[in-house]
């Protein structure tokens, strides 16, 4: 490096720290003059940790402080762990409310178990999907946000805690005692065969989860299981929802497929200690295997550097949405009081030199996944197949495993029955709309035959739900299904029973084998 270079470098690092400097003595003298003169006391630590949040979230949305008491939060991000009972809370609106106008409060919620995790603590105890959560370790849930409920259930592993439930079936009341334990998800969420005797060779499906600590590893185990004891000589790699993780990791995986010190993905940033090329390491132990990765907006980051990498090296065919575009490299360093920092240091570049941030990966087969407003989002948002599942748990002790599960019609009019005690009212976005069409058209001089015209719509824009359910049938059974097979499969259960409805999924397969 010249002499010239190094005394302009040195002259900026002194101008940097200049404006630094400059900047935190105005910081701190606001805060001694608000101290001093203020007319109330002041909460310094909310003030310092709010400032830092609002100065933060001005960089990007993935630069973050964690406080020394967000420890737990910052081991779950990094390592996929975390002490608590091993169960999704959710929150809703009490079932006495029976439409709500407006925005809902906080007393008028309800906290239910909707996802108890198979073999993890809560299911251990017993807890269902379904139960009411009154109170954790004393403290009613009444009011609390579902955040705030969440943060209560966690703690140190080893700890106890006492839920109060309440069951739909059961008349009182009941306690549970939960030991907490280090919650490890696993990466791996599901893995099989794809079952269907017209292929020609079997295809393997793995779906991955998240890019945490060892999660490489377990995508390996399922694909040599896959491989060498299921026969898989095609593979679906399905990143959906992964919102990815470590990077370490996705290379790991990468290296797979690929030859060895093969560049999948190279960082650059604005110090040169922030620049990285990273390459596979290892010699591939499936560079011949057919691979199709299916991708969605919610595929991100690690995600998106897999599938990104195979995608330009001419190793992987990807289908499905527009990727999400998140190519920016995060390090976790240490700062005063026991806190972190998650900062932002550099970008990731793919082979083909294309920058990921804010631009994603557009697969080579684009799949449409804009969701119909029809009869089944309206059930679904309004909890009624999860309800009618929990119903249909507490009277049937068994059900036929995932793969081969189907809903009869007798259980689908029994659905409908259900909804007619709840007193389900199907009303559709155009039916709202044509009632005021009605009434500004009686107001307004619209003749009356017209009008007679206008009203004759009525029955096809404002159908029977029993109408709507039919028209709809696959859909209601898949939905239904899904949620009734978790009840007793749990999630890996629930994911055998929706792959035979995926038709991105079925894409894919039809890709690997014409290829």
């Amino acid at each position: 490096m010249s002499l010239i270079l190094c005394v302009s470098l040195q002259a900026q690092e002194k101008q940097a720290t200049s404006r630094v400097s400059e900047s935190l003595d105005i910081f701190n003298d606001v805060m001694r003059q608000v101290d001093v003169n203020y007319v109330d006391t002041l909460n310094y630590e909310m003030l310092t940790e709010t400032a830092i949040q609002a100065m933060l979230r001005k960089i990007d949305p993935y630069t973050v402080y964690y406080s020394k008491k967000q420890d737990k939060d910052l081991r779950m991000l990094t390592q996929g762990k975390y002490g608590g009972i091993g169960s999704i809370i959710q929150q809703r609106p009490a079932k006495t409310i029976k439409k709500s106008k407006g925005k809902v409060s906080k007393d008028s919620l309800w906290t239910y178990a909707v996802n108890p995790y198979e073999g993890k603590p809560a299911q251990r105890a017993g807890v269902l999907a379904g139960d009411r959560i009154l109170s954790v370790d004393g403290k009613s849930t009444a009011g609390l946000t579902v955040s705030e409920v969440s943060n209560n259930l966690r703690g140190e592993p080893g700890t106890t805690v006492v839920l109060e439930l309440e069951r739909e079936g059961i008349e009182k009341p009941f306690k549970v005692s939960i030991v907490r334990e280090d919650i490890h998800l696993d990466p791996v969420s599901y893995y099989s065969i794809i079952q269907n005797d017209s292929l020609p060779f079997p295809v393997g499906y793995i779906a991955f989860a998240e890019f945490t600590q060892g999660s490489a590893q377990d995508f390996a185990n399922a694909l040599d299981d896959l491989y060498y004891n299921k026969g898989a000589r095609g593979l679906v790699m399905d990143l959906r929802g992964n919102g990815g993780g470590l990077v370490e990791e996705a290379l790991q995986i990468v290296s797979l497929f690929v030859d060895r010190e093969t560049k999948i993905v190279e960082t650059r940033g604005k110090n040169s200690r922030s620049n990285s090329v990273y390459k596979t390491r290892n010699n591939p132990r499936y560079k011949e295997l057919p691979l199709v990765i299916l991708v969605d907006k919610h595929s991100a980051s690690a995600s998106e550097i897999v599938s990104g990498s195979l995608h330009d090296l001419n190793r992987a065919k990807l289908i499905g949405q527009k990727t999400f575009g998140k190519g920016l490299v995060q390090n976790v360093r240490p700062i005063a009081h026991g806190g972190h920092i998650k900062v932002t240091t550099s970008k990731y570049y793919l082979p083909s030199d294309s920058c990921i941030q804010g631009v994603g990966i557009t697969p080579d087969i684009v799949m449409d996944d804009s969701a119909k407003v029809d009869i089944t989002y309206s059930l679904y948002v309004n909890h009624y197949f999860f309800d009618y599942a929990t119903r249909y748990h507490r009277t049937h002790d068994s059900i036929a495993a995932p793969e081969v599960f189907e809903l009869t019609d007798e259980e689908i009019e029994d659905f409908c029955v259900f909804l007619d005690e709840r007193g389900f009212e199907y009303e559709t976005e155009t039916g709202k709309f044509f009632d005021d069409m009605i009434k500004m058209a009686k107001h307004e001089d619209i003749d009356s035959t017209t009008l007679a015209q206008l009203e004759s719509l009525e029955p096809a824009l404002k159908p029977d739900f029993r109408t709507a359910i039919e028209r709809n049938k696959e859909e209601v059974i898949q939905l239904l299904g899904s949620e009734i097979v978790l009840r007793y499969y749990y999630q890996k259960g629930q994911a055998a029973f929706t792959i035979r409805y995926d038709k991105e999924l079925k894409r894919a397969v039809r890709e690997l084998i014409k290829n």
